[in-house]
C-alpha cells in the first residue's frame, strides 16, 4: 500500500505542476523547467519506496525489464490514473477564470514525438535506476527529470509532451487534450515502453534488476 499511495503522490503533483504551468504559469521555458523539476524532485521523494515510476509507461517498461513484480502493475496503473483525474480536477478549481486551449494536433507527427522521447525517458529510467551498476546513484532523479524537460523543449510544440499516459488522461480533463486524441498518447507510450524494455534487454543481456526483483 506504501508504494501505491507514493504512486499517487509523485504523478499527482507531476499532472498538477503540468496544468498550473502550461493554463495559469503562461508560454515560454517555464513549463519544461517546472514539470522536468517536478518529477525530479518527485522521485527524489518516493524512488525509495516505489521506485518513483508516475508514469504507466515507466511501470509497464521496469515490469518488462523485470524490476517490477507483475502484481503491482495494475495497482501502480489504478494509482497513476487516479493521480491524473485528481490532479486534473484540482487544476480546473485552481485555475479560476484562465482557460485551457486544446492543442490540435497532426496525428503522424505527434504519434512520433510522443513514442520517441517516451522511449527516451523509459531507456533512461532503465538504464539508471534499474541495474545493480548504478545502485543507490545519486542523479537518477535528475537523470529522468531532465529527459522530460529534454522532451518538453523540443518536441512540446508538436504532441504537447505528454511521454506518459496518466498526464494524457489528465490533460484531457483539463481541456488541453480533446479526448478523441486520447489514443494517440496511450498507443505511442505504450508502444514507446515495449521498445525500450526490448532494446535495454537487448543490450544488456545479463543485467539484473537493482531491487533483485
Amino acid at each position: 500500500m506504501r508504494k501505491y499511495i507514493t504512486e499517487f503522490i509523485g504523478t499527482f503533483f507531476l499532472v498538477l505542476t503540468v496544468g498550473c504551468s502550461v493554463v495559469i504559469g503562461g508560454a515560454g521555458v517555464i513549463a519544461p523547467l517546472a514539470i522536468g523539476s517536478a518529477l525530479m524532485v518527485m522521485i527524489f521523494a518516493g524512488g525509495h519506496i516505489s521506485g518513483g515510476h508516475y508514469n504507466p509507461a515507466v511501470t509497464l517498461g521496469v515490469w518488462l525489464r523485470g524490476g517490477c513484480p507483475a502484481k503491482d502493475v495494475g495497482p501502480y496503473w489504478v494509482a497513476q490514473f487516479l493521480a491524473g483525474v485528481c490532479a486534473a480536477l484540482a487544476l480546473n478549481y485552481l485555475k479560476g477564470t484562465a482557460v485551457a486551449k486544446p492543442m490540435v494536433l497532426d496525428v503522424g507527427r505527434a504519434l512520433l514525438a510522443e513514442f520517441l522521447y517516451t522511449f527516451a525517458l523509459v531507456y533512461v529510467v532503465l538504464n539508471v535506476a534499474t541495474v545493480k551498476a548504478h545502485a543507490g546513484n545519486s542523479f537518477y532523479g535528475m537523470a529522468i527529470g531532465f529527459t522530460v524537460l529534454t522532451g518538453a523543449f523540443a518536441v512540446g510544440g508538436i504532441s504537447g509532451a505528454a511521454f506518459n499516459p496518466a498526464v494524457a488522461v489528465g490533460i484531457s480533463v483539463m481541456g488541453l487534450s480533446v479526448w478523441s486524441n486520447i489514443w494517440i498518447y496511450l498507443l505511442a507510450t505504450f508502444a514507446a515502453a515495449v521498445a525500450a524494455a526490448t532494446v535495454f534487454n537487448f543490450l544488456n543481456p545479463e543485467a539484473r534488476p537493482a531491487s533483485g526483483k
